[in-house]
Order: C-alpha cells, then structure tokens, then sequence
C-alpha cells in the first residue's frame, strides 16, 4: 500500500507540475498577444483568447491522463492485457471521476485509481477557476472600456 501511495504521489506531483508549466505559460501568452499596453483586452480577440485557453487547457489534461496510462501500463500484473488506448480510456474516466467501471484494475492496484480521481478534481478545478479568472479579467476590462 506504501508503494502505490509513493507512486500515486509523484504521478499528482508530475502532472501538477506539467499543469503549472502549461498554465503559467499560457498566462504569460495571453498577456502579451491578448490584451493592450494599458490591460485592455483587444476588441475581437475575445472568444479566439477564450477558444483557445480552453484548448490549451484540454490539451494539458489529455497530457496529465496519459501521463497516468503509462503508469498503468507498466504497473499490472504479468498476463494483463491492456492496449494503450484501454489504459488511456480508464486512466480518462478515472481521472474525470466518471468511472464506467468496464474497465477495472485489480485489488493490488485500486489505490492508484482513487489517487488519480483525487488528482483530476484538483486539476479540473485549476482549470475552472482559470478559465473564471479569465472571464472575469475580461469582463472587468470590458466594462472599464465601456464595450
């Protein structure tokens, strides 16, 4: 249980860390071709600034999911039989708390699931209150500007 608590450990550390590197980036992106000298948001800039965080933001999940499919990969036991896209898939459901539960990882290696459910809501909650702070960074520029 030690083991899979240590490895569900660096796996939420690596895929905080790729979710930080990619949304730290994407900030600093949206800052310098989004929004004026003054702060103001460019006038029909919006949505493409809006459409494209969300892009980004999907983009680093589907990154943080797949970080965790390879783990499961390599983690099972001798004779499983996953291909890379049913690992993908479960860690993908797991990681979004949908849990079809179709497919299931024995009781040796639950744990791991549980951690990575834990992992998802943190990291889509990052993602949410990124995508407000956007909205209403936005918004606040807008009504300054009288838009």
């Amino acid at each position: 249980m030690l083991k899979l608590i240590l490895i569900g450990s660096l796996l939420v550390a690596v895929t905080v860390l790729v979710h930080s590197l990619g949304t730290a980036f994407w900030v600093r992106h949206l800052i310098r071709r989004f929004s004026a000298v003054d702060g103001a948001w460019r006038a029909g800039r919006i949505v493409s600034a809006l459409v494209t965080t969300a892009v980004v933001i999907l983009t680093l999940h589907i990154v943080e999911v797949t970080i965790w499919a390879f783990v499961y990969l390599r983690a099972l036991p001798a004779g499983a039989t996953w291909t890379f896209e049913q690992a993908v898939y479960f860690s993908l459901v797991t990681f979004t708390t949908l849990g079809y539960g179709e497919i299931t990882l024995g009781p040796d290696l639950r744990l791991l699931s549980g951690i990575e459910a834990l992992n998802g809501i943190v990291l889509v909650g990052w993602s949410t209150a990124l995508l407000f702070a956007l909205l209403e960074r936005i918004w606040k520029a807008s009504v300054k500007a009288g838009r």
